[in-house]
């Protein structure tokens, strides 16, 4: 065996595994796997997520939305338009409530007339092709541009056609840790790690200046 140092950009990715190595979904307690309902939490969390507010806020209204049983298109057609605000606000998401209840009743409706509650069926449609499918997602009521890179940053561990991918946010991250940003490097460095946790700690960075300082000082220590 080498007894080569590893790289800094492999330090840095590996400090940043240990620091912050966990996707949004493990997050908010959802056991992503290719079948409908956690596909669909994922979705609601993306919506959370793509909104101007804290990414811990977003995280909160999502279990809290879960926790009173809107795991599903169908259940969350079901709640009122009252459940849905009271189970936002319990996760202090209070500044787009309204709207967000709105949208998530409306963006459940359209799940189950469009792919009859079942995003495998988007995944069908786009035939391995990320741009048709972050196209598709941006069908949904309150998911854009941000929500649909969201949704594929994290549903590539079970969905691996799109993947790897980072995204904006990520790819901020990776600069600010002194990364490099062309296409494909940082996941270079990051070989051997999960593609989706990879990507959302890297978010993490961009999000959080502490975690760029911890993650700089450890990996100068390896």
């Amino acid at each position: 065996m080498s007894g080569r140092k590893p790289s800094s950009a492999r330090r840095i990715a590996d400090a940043l595994m240990e620091e912050c190595g966990q996707t949004y979904a493990e997050e908010a307690g959802i056991r992503l796997k290719d079948t409908p309902q956690p596909l669909y939490q994922l979705l609601v969390l993306s919506l959370l997520l793509s909104a101007r507010i804290r990414a811990s806020v977003a995280v909160a209204a999502a279990r809290a939305l879960f926790d009173h049983g809107m795991r599903t298109p169908r259940r969350m057609v079901d709640a009122t338009w009252q459940q849905r605000v009271d189970a936002l606000g319990e996760g202090h998401y209070r500044r787009y409530d309204e709207r967000t209840a709105t949208q998530l009743g409306d963006g459940a409706q359209l799940v189950l007339d469009t792919w009859r509650g079942d995003l495998r069926r988007l995944r069908e449609e786009a035939d391995g092709d990320r741009d048709r499918l972050m196209e598709g997602l941006r069908r949904v009521p309150g998911i854009g541009p941000a929500g649909a890179d969201i949704f594929v940053r994290e549903v590539q561990s079970v969905w691996p056609e799109t993947g790897p991918w980072l995204g904006a946010k990520a790819l901020q991250g990776a600069e600010r840790l002194g990364l490099p940003t062309s296409p494909g490097n940082p996941t270079q460095a990051a070989r051997g790690h999960d593609d989706a946790r990879f990507a959302a700690a890297l978010v993490r960075a961009a999000l959080d200046k502490d975690i760029v300082d911890a993650v700089t000082e450890a990996a100068r220590r390896q």
